[in-house]
């Protein structure tokens, strides 16, 4: 018989719609031996390792929260080496790689019957200064946007978006208080090249687009179907008219970017440097490079 893992987070801003929609509904998923994977609130490296261990063959997980959770879970399928099946859920602030997948609720799966559907999604790869870091289904952010994460993980901000957790109006005030606060405060990405090219002074972030969206009202294409090639765009976002004018374009009608098959970012100086793979974030201290890439590696998922 095959086994289906449910992974969630009981801390995230939506825990009581999954409790609701999808743990009080394990019985239909017939001919299953059903499973649960609760987030620890250690890090993202020992849930992967821990969840990689468990997974064999043919199994199932339904990643059942919000982007970061779907980060834990297509890391965990990916390290274990094994033939696993992803179906993503969403039930966190922005939902890109359901939004990607287009699976938006248990009945999405269920009425696929369960593994009808299947196709492979190509994630992007990084690596810091040569050794491998994360997986990344959708997007991955250097500079200021990977910098204004942290802000979903401050028990204030957190309790008020679990009262308001039906939209995703108050993720974006916050972001938008963020800004105008921080936005003059200090250089988000020191100098550094990209494939070689030295890039303008104030440059403030980085971005490689994989998915559909990013952030939600980002517009994105279909490159995580296919091996080698993906988007990427750098911008000064410190300056408000380059932030609007990017916005616009990303939510009318595509994030921009230049189609590569991977990036280098050398830095000058050995840097202090911020980077998120949707919604999971990190600082990592004297980076000399950072190289993203097509993974060869094919993440089976569940699309509807």
């Amino acid at each position: 018989m095959k086994r289906l893992f449910i992974i969630y987070n009981p801390r995230s801003s939506r825990f009581c719609d999954v409790k609701k929609d999808v743990l009080s509904r394990l019985t239909e998923f017939k001919g299953y031996i059903i499973g649960k994977y609760e987030v620890e609130p250690t890090n993202v490296d020992k849930n992967v390792s821990k969840l990689a261990k468990l997974l064999k063959n043919d199994d199932l997980i339904i990643s059942a929260g919000g982007d970061a959770t779907g980060v834990i879970s297509a890391n965990a399928i990916l390290k274990s080496g094994k033939d696993v099946t992803l179906a993503v859920l969403p039930y966190g602030n922005f939902n890109d790689l359901s939004r990607t997948l287009g699976t938006k609720t248990l009945d999405d799966i269920l009425n696929d019957q369960i593994t009808s559907n299947m196709s492979c999604l190509y994630p992007l790869e990084i690596h810091v200064d040569g050794k491998f870091y994360r997986y990344a289904t959708c997007y991955v952010t250097l500079g200021m946007t990977a910098e204004a994460v942290p802000l979903f993980d401050e028990p204030k901000t957190r309790k008020k978006l679990q009262k308001g957790h039906k939209s995703s109006w108050r993720s974006y005030i916050y972001l938008m208080t963020w800004y105008f606060k921080n936005r003059h405060k200090k250089i988000f990405i020191p100098e550094f090249k990209l494939n070689s090219k030295l890039q303008p002074k104030k440059t403030s972030d980085y971005a490689a687009v994989n998915g559909r969206s990013m952030c939600r009202v980002m517009k994105g294409g279909y490159d995580y179907r296919v091996p080698k090639k993906f988007r990427s765009t750098t911008d000064r976002l410190a300056n408000f008219w380059r932030l609007f004018k990017l916005m616009v374009k990303s939510i009318l009608i595509r994030t921009p970017g230049t189609e590569t098959e991977g990036d280098i970012l050398e830095f000058t100086h050995p840097s202090k440097v911020s980077l998120q793979a949707e919604g999971e974030y990190k600082t990592f201290e004297n980076v000399k490079k950072i190289e993203i890439k097509k993974s060869e590696k094919c993440l089976k998922v569940i699309e509807h």
